[in-house]
C-alpha cells in the first residue's frame, strides 16, 4: 500500500492538504488532532483549510475517501492465474515486511477506523471499501473454482476471512506491543498462504513457492 508521491510530493492543493492532515494524524493522533495541528503541517494559510471545510471530522472523512480510493486504485490487476492474482493482492494488503512507511499508513486507518463505531459517516467509507476487497478476493476465488484450480468453495466466505484476518493484522500491529507483534503479520501470511492451500488447491502446486 505505498504512498509514495501521493504525500511526498502532492502536486495541488487538496493533496496538499490531504498530506498535511496524513501528518497531523500520524504526529498528534485522532484525539488530539485540530484543524490549528494540520494547518501547521499546511504550507498555505489556515484560513484556505476552513474555506473548504468547516471541522476536523469533515475534513478527516474526505481524507479517509482520498486514501481509501488510493488504497483500491494502486490495487494489482488480476492475473490471469487465479494463484498469482491471490498472491498479489493479499501482498498489496498485507505485506510480509510492511516499511515504516506502510505501518505508520496501517495505524492511521486504526485511528480513523475506531471512528466508525459511532460515525456513520466513516463507517460509510469503510464500508465501501471493505466490500470493495472483499469483490476483488471473490472474484479470484470464484475465477479458480470455475477453471478448476481450486476446489469448489463458498467463495464469499472465504473471503471474508481473508479480509477479516487483513483487518485483524492491521489492528494488532498498530495497537499492540507484545513479544509477538514484530512478527504477527509475517507469521499471520504464513498462516493464511497455508489455509488457501490446504483450502482451495485441487493440486499440490503452492500458493506461494
Amino acid at each position: 500500500m505505498p504512498l509514495g508521491e501521493l504525500f511526498d510530493e502532492p502536486t495541488n492543493t487538496r493533496r496538499e492538504i490531504m498530506a498535511a492532515t496524513y501528518r497531523g494524524l500520524c504526529e498528534h493522533g485522532y484525539a488530539d488532532l485540530t484543524i490549528q495541528r494540520i494547518s501547521d503541517q499546511f504550507p498555505k494559510s489556515k484560513s484556505l483549510l476552513y474555506h473548504h471545510y468547516d471541522s476536523k471530522d469533515e475534513l478527516l472523512v474526505e481524507f479517509l475517501s482520498f486514501i481509501l480510493d488510493h488504497l483500491e486504485s494502486t490495487t494489482p490487476p488480476d492475473d490471469d492465474d487465479p494463484i498469482e492474482a491471490l498472491q498479489q493482492l493479499l501482498d498489496h494488503l498485507l505485506p510480509t515486511e510492511p516499511s515504516a512507511e506502510q505501518q505508520q499508513f496501517m495505524r492511521a486507518i486504526i485511528e480513523l477506523r475506531a471512528q466508525a463505531a459511532s460515525n456513520p459517516e466513516y463507517r460509510i467509507q469503510f464500508s465501501r471499501s471493505t466490500d470493495y476487497f472483499q469483490n476483488r478476493f471473490a472474484e479470484i476465488i470464484d475465477r479458480g473454482c470455475h477453471t478448476g484450480v481450486f476446489r469448489p468453495v463458498d467463495a464469499n466466505y472465504v473471503a471474508s476471512l481473508l479480509v477479516a484476518s487483513v483487518d485483524g493484522a492491521m489492528l494488532r500491529q498498530a495497537t499492540t506491543d507484545s513479544a509477538h507483534t514484530d512478527a504477527t503479520i509475517s507469521d499471520l501470511r504464513t498462516e493464511v498462504d497455508a489455509y488457501l492451500k490446504c483450502r482451495l488447491l485441487q493440486t499440490d502446486t503452492g500458493v506461494t513457492e
